[in-house]
């Protein structure tokens, strides 16, 4: 994290967080912006399948969240950890240990049910074996489906896009015609 922190610099980049350990913690962090503002959060952990650690989304209600990824994605709850001092609650969820898969950060904010989007998130996207299946889970778990699954035109690729409860949108991804999109 510290190379990488001193590198941003010597582009240019901004640091407003400069690389240490957690409060109460050994994880080393540090927090970057790029030239448009939006903030990254680099984590220092050792070297795994997957470059990219994790994805932060606020959520307004955190039980709600955690049942809805659990049922509807078929995510497992890693860990769970309040900060009453900061006022947020933050819930890790995979499909794989942390320190080996990409995993989602779910972060309540005490007293904040809504979030504004903007219009520079688009969406996380997720391999199933079964966009129909993944469809049926999502809408029973309180998902909305925006775009119903079945393949995309020109390519065949089956997939499936919702939106959580909290408005955060996925595209669900056939596994098996992805891999033929890549050949």
């Amino acid at each position: 994290v510290a190379k990488t922190v001193d590198l941003v610099k010597a582009k240019g980049g901004k640091v407003t967080r400069e690389a240490g350990p957690v409060k109460g913690g050994s994880t080393v962090i540090a927090f970057i912006e790029d030239p448009d503002g939006y903030k990254f959060e680099l984590l220092e952990r050792g070297p795994t399948p997957e470059p990219l650690c994790q994805v932060m989304l606020r959520v307004g209600d955190l039980d709600r969240a955690i049942n809805y990824y659990e049922k509807a994605f078929g995510m497992e709850l890693l860990r769970k950890r309040d900060n009453p001092e900061y006022k947020y609650t933050i819930a890790m969820m995979g499909y794989g240990p942390e320190d080996k898969s990409t995993v989602l950060e779910l972060t309540y904010n005490y007293g904040v049910t809504e979030y504004s989007k903007g219009n520079a998130y688009a969406q996380i996207a997720i391999g199933t074996d079964d966009v129909y299946k993944t469809a049926e889970a999502v809408k029973k778990h309180g998902g909305t489906i925006t775009r119903e699954p079945g393949p995309l035109p020109g390519i065949g690729t089956k997939i499936v896009a919702c939106v959580d409860p909290d408005g955060w949108k996925t595209v669900f991804v056939d596994n098996i015609d992805f891999l033929k999109e890549l050949e």
